[in-house]
């Protein structure tokens, strides 16, 4: 083992700096001092300290206790296994201008990039992040050759936006959204910070760059985290909304905009609904152009919705006062719509009745005593 000491001498008024190596032998364990005399030069501050305070000899195994294989094996139980993908509580100790550096209990300081700060993006590291705060990080890379790893918190916001998309659909949600861009397929807008893709058979506006900047009422048709994909519908919120001023029973009016061999449609209020050709009338409807033109305009009662599908099924034939009606004088079934729909739930609502007495009468009839005394099935047992 070498130790190093340093004389002070003066040689001429010059100052002379001289080192002595202390070299141990192994044969007789005796010291030999050799003297090297260096080129005059100035004592440097530091050879000024060794002068004054000398050097520390360093101590042995025997001196200090325990030997480095000891002291090795110990450090290996305060050895964090950190791997990528893992989320691990840390404290900021540092800021500068290219990031962060964070304490994750490992063997160095872990180092937020300011990439990886946010996926808003950031102007200023400051205006994210402050030293001393405690956050939840994810690690992002393995250690380089100083043992430092990366870390990101824009890992876990992409994360946990995706799971409040899937919710929000699950749910099914109306979001609100506004339009950042339009191309010929549809238009782009941010989502829980996330771009989403509106169709433009889902728009229910025209699709040009007037509506950029609108914000718009939204329902999730498709959430995909692996394809990066948000696929919205702006149509079907509006359906959706509009339904839910339409209940079942209720008298509306329309203006038909299509008549098929199969049945008409109308508009109401922007909804599209079907009067199936079974729902026209009472009587029998060969054909339906025969019976209401297009552009015209039509009382029925709604009788089904479907609200996932945005479908509305309309009928004639209830409101009609006396079957056929709707064939001889439609104005007439008209005008009586509100009259006669009052009359159809006061049926029917009598009919429910009837129907329940009839079962009430069926289940008070039977003799109670007696059924002990009903045949039973053979292979049957009663414990």
């Amino acid at each position: 083992m070498e130790g190093v000491a340093f004389v002070n001498g003066a040689l001429q008024g010059q100052p002379l700096r001289q080192a002595a190596v202390l070299t141990s032998r192994k044969d007789a364990g005796a010291c030999a001092l050799r003297m090297v005399a260096a080129p005059a030069a100035a004592a440097t501050k530091f050879d000024k300290m060794r002068l004054k305070f000398g050097v520390r000899t360093p101590k042995t195994q025997h001196e200090s206790g325990f030997s480095y294989d000891e002291f090795e094996s110990q450090m290996v139980n305060y050895d964090v296994k950190i791997g990528m993908g893992d989320l691990v509580q840390g404290t900021v100790v540092q800021i500068d201008s290219k990031g962060a550096f964070v304490d994750i209990g490992a063997k160095a300081s872990a180092f937020l990039p300011e990439e990886e700060l946010s996926i808003v993006g950031a102007e200023r590291v400051e205006d994210f992040i402050e030293p001393g705060e405690q956050r939840e990080f994810e690690v992002c890379s393995t250690e380089d050759v100083n043992g430092q790893l990366t870390v990101s918190l824009k890992k876990i916001e992409f994360r946990r936006c995706w799971e409040r998309l899937a919710q929000l659909q699950a749910e099914d949600i109306t979001t609100f959204a506004t339009v950042e861009s339009v191309n010929r397929g549809g238009a782009m807008v941010r989502v829980e910070n996330l771009r989403g893709f509106i169709p433009g058979s889902h728009l229910g506006m025209a699709n040009n760059q007037d509506i950029v900047g609108t914000n718009l009422p939204l329902k999730f048709i498709e959430v995909d985290p692996e394809k990066g994909r948000v696929v919205l519908s702006h149509r079907r919120a509006i359906v959706q909304s509009q339904m839910t001023d339409i209940e079942t029973g209720a008298v509306v009016e329309g203006i038909v905009r299509g008549v098929k061999p199969y049945g008409i449609f109308v508009d109401v209020n922007g909804l599209t609904g079907l009067i199936h050709i079974s729902q026209i009338s009472h009587d029998r409807v060969d054909n339906p152009e025969n019976v209401i033109s297009v552009n015209s305009k039509v009382k029925c009662m709604v009788i089904s919705q479907d609200k996932e599908k945005g479908r509305i099924s309309l009928s004639t034939k209830t409101l009609e006062p006396e079957p056929g009606d709707m064939l001889k004088s439609p104005d007439a079934v008209y005008d009586r719509a509100e009259e006669m729909a009052e009359k159809y739930h006061k049926r029917l609502e009598e009919e429910r009745k009837a129907a329940a007495d009839v079962a009430d009468d069926i289940v008070s009839s039977l003799d109670i005593a007696n059924i002990d005394d009903l045949p039973i099935a053979s292979g049957s047992a009663v414990n």
